[in-house]
């Protein structure tokens, strides 16, 4: 789990429900039903009705793909592209068909398969690049969802403020009664702006973060998988491989490959 994303949302809603109950004599004027049943109910709403109703049952994993840290480690994906490139020189790409069972990355997998039937290497750079286009796509409708839910949620606030006005303007005589539509005008707004910036934008900006790592993994892959192809050297693929990976990244890398060099000696 990606603790920093579950410990900023924890703390944006801790933060304004201490500063609420600092002062508990008022603090029971925060919870108004009307206030909830306009933000809460209308941004929803307003979702399902922008987008296809199989979109929104994606929501609940789509929240739990941005608390979630991603699967794979890009250096040890370079390990593994540089383990089959040197199986690859030893027997041939013929003998990557025994670790396709292994590998667990679909992506990955599928294009060591190609490689393996013998495509041409174009084809094998334009397939997967489409396939990494599609995923962009797809990832960016999940963003475009949460990224609406931001956008409305003030919006229906101020719908919510402008009822409150307008039922104290009916009841502009009656001090009691002008508290309480002052209290839907304002509650409303707040309701807008915590769905807004402590869970609907935070997501989004979660997802397209996600997004890119996924991506920028996938290209690795696809540099790994025809530099294996072209038959290059191990070491070779690796430093091109480098060179997607952050310096702290590139630094696990080198203990990786240490320690792989080591456990290869000792079986031998």
């Amino acid at each position: 789990m990606d603790l920093g994303t579950i410990g900023g949302l924890i703390l944006g809603w801790t933060v304004v429900i201490v500063a609420i109950l600092m002062e508990p004599r008022s603090a029971g004027i925060f919870l108004h039903l009307p206030s909830f049943l306009i933000v809460f109910g209308g941004t929803f709403g307003a979702t399902m009705a922008y987008f296809p109703l199989k979109d929104i049952a994606q929501l609940p994993r789509l929240f739990r793909i941005a608390l979630k840290d991603n699967a794979n480690d890009p250096a040890e994906v370079i390990s593994s592209l540089v383990r089959l490139a040197e199986k690859a020189r030893r027997e041939g790409l013929l003998a990557l068909e025994d670790d396709l069972h292994n590998e667990e990355d679909e992506f990955l997998r599928k294009g060591i398969q190609l490689v393996v039937d013998g495509t041409d290497p174009d084809l094998v750079r334009s397939i997967l690049e489409i396939e990494i286009s599609y995923l962009e796509e797809r990832h960016q409708l999940g963003q475009n969802i949460f990224r609406y839910m931001g956008s409305v949620a003030p919006a229906f606030g101020m719908i919510g403020t402008l009822i409150g006005l307008i039922q104290m303007l009916t009841t502009i005589n009656n001090p009691d009664a002008i508290a309480g539509a002052m209290g839907v005008a304002l509650i409303t707004s707040l309701y807008g702006s915590l769905i807004a910036n402590v869970f609907a934008n935070p997501v989004a900006g979660k997802l397209a973060i996600r997004s890119r790592q996924e991506v920028l993994l996938k290209e690795l892959m696809v540099e790994g998988i025809l530099s294996l192809q072209a038959g290059e050297n191990p070491r070779i693929v690796e430093e091109k491989l480098k060179s997607f990976l952050s310096p702290k990244n590139r630094d696990n890398l080198a203990v990786q490959r240490k320690e792989h060099e080591q456990v290869m000696s000792s079986a031998s």
